[in-house]
């Protein structure tokens, strides 16, 4: 089972990013998905999490209104779209999966799969 991440680059405030993030080796559709992040020197913390079916979503506040979290179950693929981004999320993105989360999509412990990470850089 395998994730790989996509899509971040070197952005003004202000712009726009859309990471993705590729699901094999298993059924996407089994697994809740989230999207987590680690600036330097600090540690890894939640930013969203879709539930399987799509339908429920949750954000960290200081995302909320501005990063909305999607994903296509037919092709295996998760999305985050990040808007008005801001220094403060320049961060590693990192996707993951959990057969496990629930409702607790919150908890790094619960996600089994994580992708490599991508680099998101907002600039003043």
């Amino acid at each position: 089972v395998q994730l790989q991440a996509s899509g971040g680059g070197l952005v003004q405030a202000g712009g726009s990013l859309r990471l993705s993030c590729a699901f094999s080796g298993d059924i996407f559709a089994y697994r809740t998905m989230g999207w987590f992040r680690q600036a330097p020197g600090k540690e890894r913390e939640f930013v969203a999490a879709i539930s399987r079916s799509g339908t429920s979503t949750d954000y960290v506040d200081s995302v909320k209104g501005r990063f909305t979290i999607s994903r296509d179950n037919s092709k295996g693929m998760g999305y985050l779209q990040m808007n008005s981004l801001k220094p403060e999320d320049t961060a590693v993105y990192y996707c993951a999966a959990s057969v496990s989360a629930g409702r607790q999509t919150t908890i790094k412990s619960l996600y089994d799969v994580w992708g490599q990470g991508t680099l998101v850089t907002v600039s003043s």
